[in-house]
This record gives C-alpha cells, structure tokens and sequence, in this order.
C-alpha cells in the first residue's frame, strides 16, 4: 500500500467522517447510511476508496458485511507527517529558551 492510497482515501471529508465513525467498532453500510446524507450506493464507493487506501478492512457476517477501521492503515500517514515534527520540536525549542530567559 503506498502512501498515496491512504492521502487520496484521506483526502474527502466523508471519508474522514466515516473512519471516525468506524473508530467507535465495526459498522455495516447500512449502518453507515444511517449516519449520513446519502445514498447507499454512495456510502460504499467512499467505502472500497478506504478499504483501497488501506484505512479499513471488511468482513462478511452473513448477508452483511462489516466495515472496520484499520489503524495500521495510518500508520503511513502518521510516518510522513512525523518527519515535519522537526519544525515544531525547533519552534517549541526556541519558545522555551525565551521562557527561560525571564524567569
């Protein structure tokens, strides 16, 4: 799974929505559907763009399937937004020195 799946699954809002959704356990689309305003239809192309991207797994359970979140999923994106800690570890880092100047 690239880093670019999981940006690109990131990217919408819904999808943003849906995963935060999913954090709280497994949900089927029906249930899904039932938290937004949209179609079925809808709910599941925003489901396989996660599911693509790596952000989620599905299982079926009989005539249902269930859609989990995949923290594994994030763990690209939480990787590539660490290199650029560095930038606030240096901010923080100068934030503190003035601090401890006035004491």
């Amino acid at each position: 799974m690239s880093n670019q799946t999981a940006f690109r699954a990131l990217a919408d809002p819904t999808r943003r929505d849906i995963l935060t959704a999913l954090s709280d356990g497994e949900m089927t689309v029906k249930q899904l559907t039932e938290r937004f305003p949209m179609t079925r239809a809808a709910v599941k192309k925003h489901l396989v763009i996660l599911e693509v991207g790596g952000l989620l797994t599905s299982r079926k359970q009989g005539r249902e399937t269930l859609n989990k979140l995949n923290p594994e999923g994030l763990k690209p994106v939480t990787d590539w937004l660490a290199y650029f800690d560095q930038f606030w570890d240096t901010h923080l880092t100068n934030l503190q020195s003035v601090f401890d100047k006035k004491d």
